[in-house]
């Protein structure tokens, strides 16, 4: 088990179009695409940064998880997301801490991600996302 990388720092925003304005052409970063991700409601646009990524979250509805967030915050940073390498290990070690996490198993998620989020409430405050690439097929 070890942690690669940042994966994302991902921005929840109702405006994305202002945003790709700002990330794509004042800031000059690549627009690498958009996917929707319908279990969580969301559509995500990325923009590269180096070997990370900015992922801009739009809510597909406002009752969705990031409708929610956006409601009660505002537009802002949502998370952190951590590339690691063997995620089963990782849940199985987070849940043996005690730590509390937002499902009981990975869940699929953009870019072909397995993915599962740590709750803020155990970790400082802040929503972290850890992520493992996968290789296609994959179904959860």
């Amino acid at each position: 088990m070890r942690i690669k990388k940042i994966s994302h720092i991902a921005v929840a925003g109702d405006n994305p179009s202002e945003t790709r304005e700002l990330y794509e052409n004042i800031l000059g970063l690549n627009f690498s695409g958009s996917e929707p991700v319908e279990r969580e409601g969301v559509t995500t646009h990325f923009f590269d940064v180096g070997e990370s990524s900015i992922e801009l979250l739009e809510p597909l509805s406002d009752d969705s998880a990031v409708g929610k967030f956006l409601k009660k915050r505002g537009a802002g940073l949502h998370h952190i997301a951590l590339e690691v390498e063997n995620l089963d290990g990782y849940v199985e070690k987070l849940k043996q801490a005690g730590i509390t996490l937002l499902s009981d198993e990975p869940q699929l998620g953009a870019h072909n991600m397995r993915i599962i989020f740590i709750h803020p409430k155990s970790a400082g405050g802040v929503l972290i996302e850890l992520c493992e690439r996968v290789e296609p097929p994959y179904s959860v």
